[in-house]
């Protein structure tokens, strides 16, 4: 096996384990407060890697970065975190993962105006339909039910990931302008800058909220999800960008969600049967047809 090769399966496995770390502590903190508490800790990490390139910001290209900032993390990562904890954590990692390409279609037709071709209309549709046979029977318990909350939940993840597609769109006038370092730490620290403010907004936080961060099981999640999450994926898959293009690197969106589907089935006894099989399958056909070159 080659060295991207072991990189690109640790990429799956690290990513796809994510949502397990978010499902058990959002059970003992707040979603909202879990997110910012990441994101805060990844956000100075990573400018501090970026040491002096950090400073590499051109003037005109602020506003922008602030813009996407707020929409690639903050709203990203509120619905996302909110939404993973009232929905199985496998299904929260496939409409995520399996969305970006679809949600990515839409972006690029509704922002830079490219052509919707015959492929990318047959990709949303799939995509709409696997999310249907998700959503269908949940939402067919009645909208007080337990299983409606889990749809409510996974249209939060589905609508964070669109936050999350139409910032990363929106990034692209800005992203030759600076190192790739530079653009993800000040899109992280500016993100968990607007995440604070949500969560203050929304939520009670106190001495007791914050030192229930460091109390178990959610100071390991949280530990998972700056370090494997945020700063080992992302230097994987930045390499892997380098090395293999956006579509070799793109291949984690259909291993990573199996892993997660796995993970909740075995350690956190979750659901997974003919619905949410035939729906995952239409999502990774829609996301293979739009992942196409």
């Amino acid at each position: 096996m080659s060295r991207n090769a072991a990189l690109f399966a640790l990429l799956c496995l690290v990513w796809g384990l994510t949502f397990l770390p978010v499902r058990i502590a959002s059970a003992h903190t707040s979603p909202l407060l879990l997110a910012a508490a990441r994101f805060v800790i990844a956000g100075g990490l990573l400018l501090l890697w970026a040491g002096r390139d950090a400073g590499k910001v051109p003037r005109a290209a602020w506003p922008r970065l602030i813009g996407t900032a707020l929409l690639v993390n903050t709203a990203n990562y509120a619905f996302l975190f909110w939404g993973a904890a009232h929905a199985p954590s496998g299904l929260s990692a496939i409409v995520n993962m399996a969305t970006i390409p679809i949600w990515t279609l839409i972006a690029v037709r509704l922002i830079e105006a490219e052509a919707v071709t015959g492929r990318r209309i047959l990709a949303i549709a799939l995509g709409t339909a696997g999310l249907g046979f998700l959503f269908g029977q949940r939402l067919s318990g009645g909208v007080g039910s337990g299983d409606a909350l889990e749809a409510w939940g996974l249209a939060s993840v589905a609508f964070g990931t669109l936050c999350y597609c139409i910032g990363a769109v929106l990034s692209r006038p800005i992203a030759g302008t600076m190192p790739t370092l530079t653009l993800a730490s000040w899109q992280t620290a500016i993100g968990a800058a607007g995440l604070i403010v949500v969560t203050l907004a929304l939520e009670p936080v106190g001495a007791a909220e914050l030192a229930g961060l460091l109390a178990w099981p959610v100071a390991p999640a949280l530990a998972f999800l700056v370090g494997a999450g945020s700063l080992i994926g992302f230097t994987i898959f930045i390499r892997l960008l380098r090395d293999w293009g956006a579509f070799g690197a793109g291949l984690y969106a259909f291993v990573s969600p199996v892993i997660a589907v796995i993970a909740g089935v075995l350690l956190l006894d979750e659901p997974f049967g003919r619905s949410e099989a035939i729906g995952a399958a239409l999502m990774f056909a829609a996301a293979a047809i739009a992942l196409r070159r």
